[in-house]
């Protein structure tokens, strides 16, 4: 199991980033949250299986149609086992 905390940079805000990273991660059944940061950054924290956590990752990095993805900084963290499904902060 793993978790990781994600800052992405671009075009993140106001394309619904948020809620189309909401739709991945329970696809793949990742727990954790997301939310806007200032100067335009989304903050994710995800956990599940690693392989899921991999893809998770992979999806962030492009995110969804209308986003544009600059950059994202990709941290490991103690896992904590989340129980509740994955939303939106």
């Amino acid at each position: 199991m793993r978790r990781v905390s994600v800052i992405v940079t671009g075009k993140v805000q106001g394309v619904c980033y948020r809620y189309f990273a909401k739709k991945e991660a329970n696809r793949l059944d990742i727990k954790g949250w997301c939310q806007n940061r200032e100067n335009d950054k989304v903050y994710l924290v995800a956990e599940g299986k690693e392989k899921d956590v991999d893809k998770f990752i992979e999806w962030a990095k492009n995110g969804s149609t209308f986003a544009k993805v600059i950059n994202t900084k990709i941290s490991e963290e103690k896992f904590e086992g989340l129980e509740d499904r994955f939303e939106v902060r």
